[in-house]
């Protein structure tokens, strides 16, 4: 579906707090939010699924 030109598109939420996101930080609000978010990917909280470490390393050692 493409943007209709005549109809502004909602706004952009913050994914960290709800606010409006701002141009200057985009996606976030603001520089806090983006380091709050960034603190949660560093400290594990957020993740992408995948393969255990472990099964990578055994497939580099039979190669």
């Amino acid at each position: 579906m493409a943007h209709d030109p005549r109809r502004p598109r909602p706004a952009s939420r913050c994914p960290v707090c709800g606010r409006a996101a701002s141009a200057e930080a985009r996606p976030f609000c603001s520089p806090r939010c983006a380091q709050v978010d960034l603190g949660r990917w560093l400290g594990g909280t957020y993740a992408i699924p995948g393969e255990p470490e472990d099964a990578m390393n055994r497939d580099d050692e039979t190669a």
